[in-house]
């Protein structure tokens, strides 16, 4: 299964994660939406799983993957690499790997990656 992870902040809007989702190749064939727990309630991210018709998973900090691209901006909770990749990684399953790493949306504001897990 295809998974897309998000990174993002409190006030990030469905464009603006529509946007990363885009840069990431976009919603086809995905099976779910992820992000970190913490963010799971926050209404852009809501939004667009609902948009999309598609499950949001939430993943626990401790059971984001482990990404590749190293993020200095991020909260220290979350680690070093990318939420968005660890997000994917971790939703996907075990033995999932990622195929679209990190990329930011034009506003800075969300960035998405995508994992491919186990069906």
């Amino acid at each position: 299964m295809r998974v897309a992870g998000f990174g993002l902040r409190a006030d990030t809007g469905e464009g603006s994660l529509r946007a990363a989702l885009a840069l990431a190749g976009g919603a086809e064939d995905l099976g779910a939406l992820a992000v970190v727990a913490d963010k799971a309630h926050l209404p852009g991210i809501v939004a667009l799983a609902r948009t999309l018709d598609l499950p949001l998973r939430s993943v626990e900090i401790g059971a984001l993957g482990s990404g590749i691209t190293l993020s200095q901006r991020q909260p220290v909770r979350y680690g070093a690499t990318s939420v968005a990749e660890g997000a994917a990684l971790g939703a996907a399953g075990p033995g999932a790997t990622l195929t679209v790493r990190r990329v930011v949306s034009p506003d800075g504001r969300a960035t998405a990656a995508i994992a491919e897990g186990a069906p």
